[in-house]
């Protein structure tokens, strides 16, 4: 098992890792960790590593064709203010999967990265 001080990661196969790396690091906060260009990528947000294997990548290479496409699976990131990273986004030219929902845990709405990947994009409700 990987020790509790590490990143926990998540792997996103991805059909440009520049442009997935530019997504996550201009407009989500991410940091670049390694980029041994041009089959992968990992970009850093507090505890969490996004592994964004390219088409050339071993990770890529390892799916099975009929689990190729994205999945329902998605980063979640929390954010102080949803409705203002809304406005952010969408003014940086970049569109929504979903509307805002709201329930008893917070609110949140999902976006893609240019490869199809959800990311979801979550308020904690006040407490």
């Amino acid at each position: 098992m990987t020790a509790t001080d590490e990143f926990a990661g998540i792997r996103y196969v991805v059909d440009d890792v520049a442009a997935a790396v530019d997504f996550y690091t201009g407009y989500l906060g991410f940091t670049l960790l390694t980029h041994p260009a041009p089959a992968f990528a990992d970009v850093v947000r507090g505890p969490l590593r996004l592994l964004l294997s390219g088409p050339a990548s071993s990770g890529a290479r390892a799916t099975p064709d009929d689990a190729a496409a994205p999945g329902r699976n998605r980063a979640h990131l929390v954010v102080d203010d949803l409705d203002h990273e809304i406005e952010r986004l969408r003014g940086a030219g970049l569109a929504f999967r979903t509307d805002v929902v709201a329930g008893p845990g917070g609110r949140q709405i999902l976006l893609t990265d240019p490869s199809g990947n959800l990311v979801e994009l979550f308020e904690p409700a006040a407490r």
